[in-house]
């Protein structure tokens, strides 16, 4: 197996529909050991049995918007596994008004909360995290095309998601001294929590489904076959990169 052994924290696991369960799957299947954390109570009772599926380890309280909280998540950490060697950054939120009408309407503070928890949480994990990370360790955050092309009600989210990539590429520089990759995944659409708040999805599915050269929407499982890649020794000499796993849409000039 690719990832025998390996020791795999899963940062934004949501319930068994969302991008962090297919990749969390995947690497399992690859032999890889696993760790989640959640926020708050609600998204605790969904991740314990989750967790306990796949054989997680341990489970931990984590709000990326407190530098408290990650210190603390960096400390059970260390005691508990000393090093690891994969971090899954599935982390990303903005307001539902801000999601909706143009995006000049943002809000000052819902500029900031969705740019703090979808972009600033990356390098911050990795500054409270690059201690334990192993020689060889890959980091994955999760983007999508909204940060280079206009998606309609996409928004700030699509704003945040460009900072995240520039933030993938000046880590990359800042990490690869010391052997650590850190990639980024731009999934195509999947029916997740988190898009169901984007109102044109619906069309975006569609759309995708017509005119991609596999003339079909990509699945959590897609995505977590594109980790497991990363996250191996296969995609050794691959950082500060965007890989591209939409079925091939944004490769499309125009739609058919």
């Amino acid at each position: 197996m690719l990832l025998e052994g390996k020791k795999a924290l899963i940062m934004g696991l949501a319930n068994n529909k969302s991008i962090a369960w297919g990749i969390a799957q995947n690497l399992k299947q690859n032999g890889a050991r696993l760790a989640f954390n959640y926020v708050g109570e609600a998204i605790k009772k969904r991740v314990l049995p989750l967790s306990e599926e796949l054989g997680g380890e341990f489970t931990f309280q984590c709000d990326v918007c407190s530098d408290e909280e990650i210190a603390a998540a960096a400390e059970l950490i260390k005691e508990k596994w000393g090093t690891f060697d994969i971090l899954i950054h599935s982390i990303a939120f903005a307001k539902k008004e801000d999601l909706r009408g143009r995006f000049m309407e943002v809000s000052r503070d819902g500029f900031k909360l969705a740019m703090e928890v979808s972009a600033f949480s990356l390098p911050a994990l990795c500054k409270a995290f690059e201690p334990m990370l192993n020689e060889g360790a890959s980091i994955i955050s999760m983007t999508y095309h909204g940060s280079t092309k206009v998606i309609p009600g996409y928004n700030v989210m699509g704003v945040a998601k460009a900072a995240l990539e520039a933030s993938v590429r000046y880590l990359a520089y800042d990490l690869g001294p010391k052997g650590i990759r850190i990639n980024a995944i731009s999934s195509g659409p999947i029916k997740t929590l988190a898009a169901s708040a984007v109102i044109s999805m619906r069309d975006v599915f569609t759309r995708v489904q017509d005119s991609s050269p596999l003339h079909r929407n990509v699945s959590i499982d897609d995505v977590g076959k594109t980790a497991v890649y990363l996250a191996s020794d296969l995609s050794s000499a691959v950082t500060g990169s965007v890989i591209y796993t939409d079925c091939g849409f944004s490769q499309m000039g125009v739609t058919a």
